[in-house]
Formats: C-alpha cells, sequence, structure tokens
C-alpha cells in the first residue's frame, strides 16, 4: 500500500548544486554550455541564486541573450541580477522576454533605471511593454502578456498552418489561435488541435469558435475575475474598445490575480480584527 502511495509523489530533484558545480569546473564555455543546455530553466534560474556577481556574468556571457531571458523569467529576486548587466546588455534581454514579465522585473528596479532600461529597448519591445504600462494595476491590461498567434478568417487550413508555423517563431503562447476578420476586429478562436487533425479541404471556418469569450483591457480584474476562473481556458484574448486583440491573459496570469485578491482579502480581514482587538480593549 505504501509502495502505491509513493508511486503517485511526483518528488523534484534540486538540480541547482549540479549546475554550479559544472560552472565552477575548469571547462571551455562550449562544454559548459552543451552540458546547461540538459537543464530547465528554473533549475539554472535556481543556481543563480548561489553564484557569486563574477560567476553570474561570466553564466550569462556563456547563455546568450536569448537564454538568459528565459532563465531572468523564473528569477524572482531581478534587480539584483538585472543591475549586474550594462543598460544596453540588460535592455537586451528584456526585449527577449515576454513583455508582461519584462514589466515584472521593470517594476522592481528604481524610475530612473526603468526609463533608462525603456529607452535602449527596441522599437516593437519598448512598444508592447509601454502599453502594458499604460493600463491601472487593478485592470486587465496590466496583467497581459503580448505573446500570442493572431490570424485573418479568410486563411485555408493550410494558409493558417503556414502563419502559425511564421508567428511561432515569436510567439511560443500557441496551444490557442486567435482570429480577426479583414477589420482587424476579433472574430473567434481555434484550438491548436483542431488546425492540426483539419483536412486541406476543410474551410477554416468549419473550425473557428465564434463564441470564444474575451475581455477588455479597461475592465476590473476584481470585477471578471471569477468569469475568468470559470471559463478555464489556457488565455483569453484582451480586447480594446474598437474590439481588436491587443494581448491575452494566461491561466498563469489567472492564478497570480486569484492571489493577489486572497493575500488583499487575508490583509483586509487582518485589519479588521486589529481593529476589533483595539475596539474591545477600549
Amino acid at each position: 500500500m505504501m509502495n502505491k502511495i509513493l508511486s503517485n509523489v511526483v518528488i523534484h530533484k534540486d538540480y541547482s548544486k549540479d549546475i554550479v558545480r559544472i560552472l565552477k569546473s575548469n571547462r571551455s564555455d562550449e562544454v559548459i554550455r552543451k552540458k546547461l543546455s540538459k537543464y530547465h530553466e528554473n533549475d539554472i534560474a535556481d543556481a543563480v541564486k548561489l553564484l557569486d556577481k563574477d560567476t553570474r556574468i561570466r553564466l550569462y556571457k556563456i547563455l546568450g541573450v536569448e537564454w538568459t531571458a528565459e532563465v531572468f523569467s523564473y528569477l524572482e529576486d531581478t534587480p539584483e541580477y538585472i543591475e549586474e548587466l550594462s543598460v544596453d546588455e540588460a535592455a537586451d534581454v528584456l526585449e527577449k522576454m515576454d513583455a508582461d514579465d519584462a514589466v515584472d522585473i521593470l517594476d522592481n528596479v528604481s524610475e530612473e533605471e526603468r526609463q533608462a532600461l525603456i529607452s535602449h529597448m527596441e522599437k516593437d519591445a519598448k512598444e508592447d511593454v509601454c502599453l502594458i504600462y499604460s493600463y491601472n494595476d487593478d485592470e486587465i491590461g496590466s496583467k497581459m502578456t503580448t505573446n500570442f498567434i493572431c490570424i485573418n478568417n479568410r486563411q485555408t487550413i493550410k494558409g493558417a498552418m503556414k502563419e502559425l508555423v511564421s508567428q511561432a517563431e515569436e510567439n511560443d503562447n500557441v496551444n490557442t489561435i486567435y482570429v480577426v476578420d479583414d477589420n482587424n476586429i476579433y472574430y473567434g478562436a481555434i484550438d491548436l488541435k483542431d488546425l492540426i487533425v483539419a483536412r486541406e479541404y476543410q474551410k477554416l471556418e468549419d473550425i473557428i469558435s465564434t463564441s470564444y469569450p474575451y475581455v477588455y483591457a479597461h475592465e476590473k480584474m476584481s470585477e471578471c475575475i471569477e468569469d475568468l476562473k470559470d471559463y478555464s481556458e489556457d488565455s483569453i484574448p484582451v480586447l480594446n474598445k474598437d474590439k481588436e486583440i491587443i494581448g491575452v491573459i494566461t491561466s498563469s496570469d489567472i492564478v497570480e490575480a486569484v492571489d493577489e485578491e486572497m493575500s488583499d482579502d487575508y490583509a483586509k480581514l487582518a485589519g479588521l480584527t486589529e481593529e476589533n482587538d483595539l475596539t474591545e480593549g477600549l
């Protein structure tokens, strides 16, 4: 019975010390990079916390900009690490991150440093970050990511697949493909599996869910969080007032928002409890 119970328990091994040993070995950067490729970015992020500054800087160079960006998306105390890079290097890393992850890092540096980093980012990445910053903290738009796939509803099955492959080079949020009409108005969504199994002779319209849910960027998170939870989708499109898709809110964003909401509720409850205690004391 005990063996059966243990067989259902997932044991996560801590690889961070193994990674530290690799980095502190006398092997070449090329050999180290090859060995690190066997580890998940989250494990490398755990190892970063155990390294001294010089070894971390060497690690960033070994990984390169794109890989470093992936590792940084798993780090929590990023200001300490982002400040170890030059402004240009840090901006390059932020450009390769999802805009919402980049905003999480920028939120934790000084206003002066934030503006310097944003000004050094390339145009598209800068626009995505500024778009998210244009919304208040309690609005859906402040929680969204601009990492999504979008195609026209007049595409053929073959054309849609080709467009998916093309856009997936920059956007890896591919489980749901969003669809717009000729006026760039939100039209619906396609499940990746449905597109993969579709026959070329089928019409794209046949696999588009035109009733797929959406939210507006200016909606308050607190007012629609229950609906978002009920849909249980990997991601939900975020629209502007003209019904154009400007981003998506993912299931992980929703979980994070729920956690924040619960933390706020607990804080309010704690405040009321303290107030009641003081009142009773009088």
